[in-house]
């Protein structure tokens, strides 16, 4: 077999025609991550890589630079807890080193080395993880869900009063930036902007360099403002945080935190929506009582993780992976969502996984995504607080006409149009958090799915559900059971 490393390389930048045969390989009959195969069917082009190859696969990514694709569960948390073996400092890449990955490749905004921890091992990481973890501990989870409530009724106020809206623009891509935004001590007039330009860096298009100045000179400000006017928020707190974290290195894990989670949750949001309108086991599930919003959250985590993978690791040395060579300074991408579907640890995708929190949708090892618990609050929040506006949502066409838009890293919804009885904006006095109600009785713990044994990389106390605003499960409940009793 090639190695990436050893793979030639084109030069030529005329390609061959659309629809044609070529697009699907390059040299060497490596196999490439992007194109219309690649964009059109994601999951379906990991399972056949992972008959040819097995659990690790050659592959090529844009401009066909060579890399491996890590398809198996084992395999992905083998890499994501040795950074011994497979470091995230993108410095080691051959390709890079030797000008074949130019500053202007639409994946340099991802694989640039910058002073953020995701790019760190060692002590240096723990320096700017640290920061940052500490900086997420002072948010306050009630404080969250409030503003993601108000923020949520805002968005509804938009669109209830036509009886029709499309969730995913209109709702699921706007209420994590305004969220995120009002976290970070940004301007809410920011937020319809910086949704733009974070959506097009992830796609790694031709205008991704212009998208990442964008945001980067928004919290250049951000920073040189918090300085003056220091507030209760993420940015203030990094910036007093006793490992004195530099200006830049501040920015920079602005950056870090206000993409991704805008990418995460907004791809969450929107696939949680569509399984609650179009899959009528899940719908069962739910109106039974057998499954509580955050299960729901969980198991769309499992089968459709936002990041569906992550171009991140580098190896420091030559090495073996499930049979395969890999060369140093060799690049890997973590398959999140295919190992998600490894049947090693997962015999059955149909069969629930309620309570289990041992995906892979946050990764794994040191570089756990650290803000997960903010998303999900985001995530289950807003659902719960649209579906309590607006309780007889259905989808407005046919299952089969939903699309996606596919890139490297994420694969999300391109609409979710929807129809409901129109109904007048909330007065603007009246408040948008509800009022407490008495929380819902305690249920027996729920046994863990035999099938997919729990995550060894899971730190203590990870497995708990982040806390809940008093009522919210018992308003999910009357906005689900109104539902789907109106169908």
């Amino acid at each position: 077999m090639t190695l990436p490393s050893e793979r030639p390389r084109t030069t030529s930048p005329a390609g061959p025609p659309p629809q044609c045969p070529a697009h699907v390989t390059g040299p060497g009959g490596i196999t490439r991550l992007y194109g219309p195969e690649a964009e059109a069917d994601p999951m379906g082009l990991y399972e056949r890589l992972r008959q040819k190859h097995g659990q690790v696969a050659p592959v090529l990514l844009h401009d066909d630079v060579p890399a491996w694709l890590v398809l198996g569960y084992r395999e992905n948390l083998d890499v994501a807890r040795t950074p011994s073996r497979f470091s995230r400092d993108s410095r080691r890449w051959i390709e890079a080193r030797e000008g074949r990955v130019a500053p202007t490749h639409p994946l340099a905004p991802i694989t640039t080395w910058q002073p953020i921890c995701v790019f760190a091992d060692g002590q240096q990481h723990e320096r700017w993880r640290g920061a940052v973890n500490d900086s997420i501990a002072r948010f306050d989870k009630r404080g969250i869900r409030r503003h993601v409530t108000q923020y949520s009724n805002q968005l509804v106020d938009r669109f209830c009063a036509s009886g029709r809206a499309d969730l995913v623009h209109e709702f699921a891509e706007q209420l994590p930036m305004m969220a995120m935004t009002q976290l970070l001590g940004m301007p809410e007039a920011y937020s319809p902007q910086l949704v733009n330009a974070a959506r097009d860096m992830i796609k790694g298009t031709e205008t991704a360099i212009a998208s990442n100045e964008f945001v980067q000179e928004t919290l250049r400000k951000l920073v040189a403002r918090k300085h003056v006017e220091p507030g209760a928020d993420f940015t203030s707190w990094l910036l007093e945080h006793p490992a004195g974290l530099s200006d830049d290195e501040v920015q920079q894990h602005l950056r870090l935190v206000l993409i991704a989670a805008f990418e995460t949750t907004a791809n969450l949001i929107a696939n949680t929506l569509k399984m609650v309108l179009t899959d009528h086991r899940f719908q069962a599930s739910l109106a039974g009582g057998h499954m509580t919003l955050p299960d729901a959250v969980e198991q769309v985590l499992w089968d459709e993780p936002p990041f569906i993978s992550i171009l991140g690791r580098w190896a420091t040395q030559d090495t073996e992976l499930a049979g395969q060579q890999i060369k140093e300074g060799d690049a890997l991408i973590l398959g999140l969502a295919a190992a998600n579907m490894d049947t090693v640890i997962r015999p059955d995708p149909d069969v629930p996984v309620h309570g289990n929190r041992s995906h892979l949708a946050f990764s794994g090892g040191q570089h756990e995504c650290p803000g997960q618990d903010v998303g999900r609050a985001i995530a289950d929040t807003g659902i719960d607080a649209l579906l309590l506006r607006l309780p007889d949502l259905t989808l407005a066409v046919d299952e089969s006409e939903l699309t996606y838009r596919s890139t490297l890293m994420s694969r999300h919804l391109t609409g979710l149009p929807v129809r409901f009885t129109a109904r007048a904006p909330l007065p603007p006095e009246e408040t948008l958090t509800p009022a407490p109600e008495p929380p819902a009785p305690a249920q027996p713990e729920r046994a863990e799915q035999p099938a997919i044994p729990a995550s060894p990389v899971r730190a203590a106390g990870a497995e708990t559900p982040g806390p809940q605003a008093p009522g919210s499960r018992r308003s999910w409940w009357r906005s689900l059971r109104r539902l789907l009793g109106r169908r």
